[in-house]
């Protein structure tokens, strides 16, 4: 993985995938690697952090093997996006039990609102070096 960041994502989850193009978009230098949640590879790595997630309900960030789950790993996320993304950050003054709040509505939601895929959807050729354990 080497000095990126790794996003662990729900691979079937429509909102995720369109979520993990956002990223991309907005990451001209390439910091952020993605694994999604249904393979081997991100399966060892969440044992290996303890991290027991088995209804897929958070992204995880893995940076400086430092774990962030729930409102803390977008708001991480976003402070190494291109453009205004960054200034997301001033939402850490809010508890973070009150933004896991909305974050989990939006996780329970997301199948019923945005829908799901049979499958893992496979990155776009350009992009498929940032995607690990496919």
């Amino acid at each position: 993985m080497s000095d990126k960041q790794l996003i662990i994502f729900d691979g079937v989850c429509n909102f995720c995938n369109a979520w993990v193009n956002f990223i991309i978009q907005r990451d001209p230098k390439g910091k952020f690697a993605f694994s999604p949640r249904q393979t081997t590879y991100a399966e060892n790595l969440l044992q290996q952090h303890q991290i027991n997630d088995p209804e897929m309900s958070t992204v995880i960030l893995i940076k400086n093997d430092r774990v962030f789950t729930a409102s803390n790993a977008a708001l991480e996320i976003a402070k190494d996006l291109s453009g205004l993304w960054p200034l997301l950050v001033i939402f850490k003054i809010i508890p973070t039990a009150v933004r896991d709040y909305f974050y989990r509505l939006v996780a329970r939601n997301r199948y019923r609102w945005f829908g799901k895929s049979a499958e893992c959807i496979m990155p776009k050729e350009s992009f498929k070096s940032r995607f690990i354990g496919l």
